[in-house]
């Protein structure tokens, strides 16, 4: 019979607790961290740290306060600066789909890691990397669909505004302008729902059908669909609750992170003060070499940081993969199978009869 979405609840927390806490392994909570981080089931993962220090200059007083300054004056080659940018914007395009494809093989990682409350890493990456370019196909798929309808939604309306010439003039049809920028808040409010709730039942109930039986992701979709239509009720309150327990989980986390990563945040802070003085002290500027450092130091902190930040979400990475994990098993036969494996009855061997003695 079916579990509810609240009757899970129980079962996923005492889960993370036989996990991570019975007994207690520092070797597999760090594991699980990288893992974790890397697919994605950190929920604070975005922290916005700037790597560019603006260092004083003498301007003359005749200067106005807000022109903007001359990149020659700061030892900066307008040239140079543009080639450095768009490296950077081609090195972080390349990287965000490595990334793509690490956090698309990960999370098959994280279901094994869960599912058998042991986390290998080598040996799960040599063994999921098939099924992971699947996936990581799904997600590339989704991903430039995602963003064709957002400029449809958002790319037509504009269209027929500027023709109208809406945006032109705009303080003649302001009461246009209004009612059309509240409707299209809420048609792309829909929208990010509707995403998120595509992304969150891929994740929670495609990917064990192709962690189990190595099918793409438009198929898990196919048979997802009837299990959905059969039972609405029970889906729609598991992504209800799910919405609530990542709220909860989410201020949690985040007062711990915020009291922690002040913690780390000051030092680092003061540390960075005081190398930007001493270089200035001595003479350097910012030119190649300085501004590489600069964004290879501050990468470098970043990714620490985050690491940092997923080593206290641990539980909570292990808590939602084992909820999703126990609501599906009792609607998909593989899972619930691998989950609850059937206990063979006890083999009885018939009593051994003496032969007969020989005449």
């Amino acid at each position: 019979m079916p579990i509810s979405a609240v009757d899970v609840i129980p079962l996923a927390f005492q889960h993370t607790k036989r996990q991570l806490i019975q007994p207690f392994r520092f070797g597999q909570w760090t594991r699980l961290a990288v893992v974790g981080l890397l697919a994605g089931e950190a929920g604070s993962g975005g922290c916005n740290i700037p790597t560019n220090f603006n260092v004083p200059q003498h301007t003359p007083t005749s200067r106005h306060f807000l022109q903007s300054p001359d990149l020659s004056s700061l030892g900066i080659d307008p040239a140079m600066l543009a080639g450095l940018v768009a490296v950077l914007i081609v090195s972080a395009l390349i990287f965000g789909i490595v990334l793509m494809f690490v956090s698309s093989v990960m999370r098959f990682i994280l279901f094994d890691s869960v599912l058998a409350r042991q986390c290998h890493i080598r040996a799960g990456w040599t063994r999921r990397q098939g099924i992971g370019f699947k996936y990581f196909l799904w997600q590339i798929g989704f991903t430039l669909a995602t963003l064709a309808v957002m400029v449809i939604v958002v790319g037509i309306p504009a269209a027929i505004a500027f023709a109208l010439g809406w945006l032109t003039k705009p303080r003649e049809h302001l009461l246009g302008l209004i009612l059309g920028g509240l409707l299209m808040f809420f048609v792309v409010l829909v929208l990010f729902l509707i995403i998120g709730v595509i992304h969150v039942l891929t994740k929670d109930f495609v990917v064990p059908q192709m962690a189990l039986e190595g099918i793409g992701a438009i198929e898990g979709w196919r048979r997802l669909w009837p299990m959905i239509q059969l039972e609405k009720g029970g889906y729609a309150g598991y992504v209800g609750m799910k919405i609530v327990l990542a709220i909860g989980a989410a201020i949690l986390v985040g007062i711990v992170s915020i009291i922690l990563g002040l913690l780390v945040a000051i030092p680092t802070a003061l540390v960075a003060i005081v190398a930007v003085l001493t270089g200035k002290t001595a003479g350097l500027t910012w030119n190649v070499f300085t501004i590489t450092v600069a964004v290879v130091v501050g990468s470098i902190l970043v990714a620490a940081f985050l690491y940092f930040m997923s080593l206290i979400a641990v539980p909570v990475m292990v808590f939602f993969p084992a909820y999703s994990i126990y609501f599906f098993a009792s609607r998909y036969g593989p899972l619930g199978t691998v989950l609850y494996p059937p206990v063979s009855p006890p083999q009885f061997s018939p009593p051994l009869v003496p032969a007969p003695a020989r005449p």
